[in-house]
């Protein structure tokens, strides 16, 4: 989809709002050539550089247009109006503005909304759909730990101990590496009962979601974004 933006925000004077809609089309900064309707203007690295030379506080650049942006781009994708290589290209304008944001974190001046912890099941090696989830729960307001693919129970177990309080997602593509995600849900909830823990993948249904004991399944990758927030 190549739809300009713009005709959607007649009102683009408020440095957040540009900054807003950087991310969502994914335009990094000036040099950047995607998307080409808007070659030469300035990007998610410029405007957040602005953005904070105004004294915008870190928090609001942060709520108002990176966390404002990604949720668009979650929308959008579970909608079908754009696909993977757009979101590829709104989480990298996401990481370049959040890199201007870290030391206000460092400060103690931005705080996250918790820790998400993701990987795929052990077995699977797919790791699309478990990266973009990890993308939107981080451009969320999310401290979230990616375990990359084929992450064993013991990993998954190792950093829950690590991080108490935080929430899991497990990802699946095979059936076949299904039985290895009900045996990782079922350790975690025997050793620690409290945590969350999501699931999701092509094969994953509401009801197998509901067999194994998880907390929460979607079909897409917002609604863990969506269910994250809602245990804040």
């Amino acid at each position: 989809m190549t739809e300009n933006l713009r005709s959607k925000y007649p009102k683009m004077n408020d440095i957040l709002d540009k900054l807003t809609l950087c991310i969502e089309r994914g335009k990094v900064d000036t040099n950047a050539t995607f998307p080409s309707d808007m070659i030469g203007d300035p990007g998610a690295d410029e405007l957040t550089r602005q953005a904070i030379t105004q004294n915008i506080p870190a928090e609001e650049i942060l709520n108002k247009a990176l966390f404002k942006a990604m949720k668009r781009v979650g929308i959008r994708f579970r909608d079908n109006e754009i696909f993977v290589p757009e979101v590829l290209m709104a989480a990298k304008a996401m990481s370049t503005a959040m890199k201007h944001l870290i030391p206000f974190f460092d400060q103690g001046l931005i705080s996250k909304k918790g820790t998400f912890i993701i990987g795929t099941a052990a077995g699977d090696m797919h790791d699309i759909g478990k990266s973009l989830v990890a993308m939107i729960v981080e451009g969320g307001g999310w401290n979230t730990i990616d375990l990359g693919i084929n992450v064993s129970t013991q990993k998954f177990l190792a950093a829950i101990e690590e991080n108490p309080g935080c929430s899991v997602g497990i990802s699946a593509l095979l059936t076949t590496t299904m039985v290895n995600m009900e045996n990782t849900v079922k350790e975690i909830k025997e050793n620690y009962p409290g945590i969350n823990v999501l699931v999701g993948g092509a094969p994953v249904t509401q009801s197998f979601c509901d067999d194994i004991g998880a907390d929460f399944y979607s079909p897409e990758p917002h609604g863990a974004l969506d269910f994250l927030n809602e245990q804040t």
